[in-house]
């Protein structure tokens, strides 16, 4: 099974720049979307061919924030947000349950220029680990999305200037730590090790040409489905948002 998770930085201007090639040529059984900045109608409006369900989240703040899932089954259940209203405005998190384990897409919040959100980032990094780890008492979770976190040194091209700014703070890589000591497998580093690997570039200065980014899109697994990973990788070259999709591979 192919799993593909795209910040795509607006689903309509994505569309206009040749996303739906990617999709429909990805193979992927199931895709993740964030920050789709747009209505579940809209998103649903779409012809996704080939996908069964389409499910879509959004911010009561129109044009902002919104995630989906296209899957190629349709799903046993499905959730949206945590089911906590200080969360569950802006349309972050969708979880469809499968026959063998739940998939959470998940746009974390980031903590805003001046860390003003910081607070309030951290208090959902606890939130949303105690609701992935509630799914998990039934069956294995995967969850993937924009998680708005570079974790290591490793994981951003310029550590040392970036060490106070948000997604690098030492609150946000201890959230991301948390979730590593909670048992969830961050599968991209199960296959690669190493700088230069990253999901993220500004529009400014040139930093995708340049390979000046961050990795903050992830693929996090319960622990029960390790043996079963077969790959992880992330995908640059495909265009289209300051993201890039990352993908994942389960036997």
């Amino acid at each position: 099974m192919k799993f593909v998770s795209w910040n795509v930085n607006g689903i309509r201007a994505a569309l206009k720049k040749g996303a739906m090639d990617f999709f429909d040529g990805s193979g992927a059984d199931f895709i993740c979307l964030q920050e789709t900045k747009a209505t579940a109608e809209i998103v649903k409006g779409f012809e996704w061919i080939g996908y069964e369900s389409v499910l879509a989240n959004e911010a009561v703040k129109k044009g902002y924030s919104g995630t989906a899932i296209l899957s190629k089954e349709t799903p046993e259940s499905i959730f949206y947000g945590l089911g906590m209203e200080a969360h569950d405005s802006e349309g972050r998190v969708i979880t469809a349950e499968y026959s063998d384990f739940y998939l959470v897409t998940v746009y974390t919040p980031n903590s805003q220029n001046e860390l003003k959100r910081l607070d309030y980032r951290q208090e959902w990094d606890r939130d949303f680990l105690a609701f992935v780890k509630k799914l998990e008492e039934t069956k294995p979770v995967i969850f993937c999305g924009d998680l708005n976190v570079a974790h290591t040194e490793d994981d951003l091209a310029n550590p040392k200037t970036n060490r106070k700014n948000a997604g690098f703070t030492d609150e946000e890589r201890a959230g991301f730590d948390s979730i590593l000591e909670a048992g969830f497998v961050d599968t991209f580093r199960e296959f690669t090790q190493g700088k230069g690997h990253y999901s993220w570039w500004s529009y400014r200065a040139g930093a995708r040409t340049r390979n000046v980014g961050w990795r903050i899109d992830y693929f996090l697994i319960s622990q029960s489905l390790r043996p079963r990973l077969k790959g992880a990788r992330i995908l640059p070259e495909i265009l289209g948002s300051d993201h890039c999709p990352v993908e994942m591979t389960l036997a």
